[in-house]
């Protein structure tokens, strides 16, 4: 019985996957489920670059992190149209974290230690001065 299963069940390279990710045509990966979410892309709260983005790979961990509702789970079967080739699986890499700053990048040094340091010299100047003048 489990053989009838897997054989109806669609599978998907990742090379095939990867070519999926044009506003006409936008694939992702899910809990190695293959979906198709071109339908999706304005529609979806995120925006249509969330999705286009997570094209590329796996958007599971993306996907879990940002707690989507039940309603928003249920309407996400709609769009499988497959598995991820067993193959494939240990080749999908995780998202690359484009939006975490760390302290060792050179690019938020300022963000980092500067700015915060600005502030709260600023606000220590303005709660002299305001405290100078009773």
């Amino acid at each position: 019985m489990a053989e009838l299963s897997d054989k109806a069940v669609e599978y998907y390279t990742l090379e095939e996957i990867q070519k999926h990710n044009r506003s006409k045509s936008t694939w992702l990966i899910l809990h190695h489920k293959v979906y198709d979410v071109t339908k999706f892309l304005e529609e979806n709260t995120g925006g249509e670059e969330v999705l286009r983005e997570q094209a590329r790979g796996d958007a599971t961990e993306n996907f879990e992190d940002v707690g989507h509702s039940s309603d928003a789970r249920e309407q996400s079967k709609t769009c499988i149209i497959g598995q991820l080739h067993p193959d494939d699986r240990s080749k999908i890499t995780k998202p690359s974290e484009t939006l975490i700053t760390t302290v060792d990048s050179n690019s938020s040094w300022g963000t980092n230690w500067v700015i915060p340091a600005i502030s709260v010299l600023a606000m220590a100047l303005m709660y002299h001065f305001y405290m100078g003048e009773d």
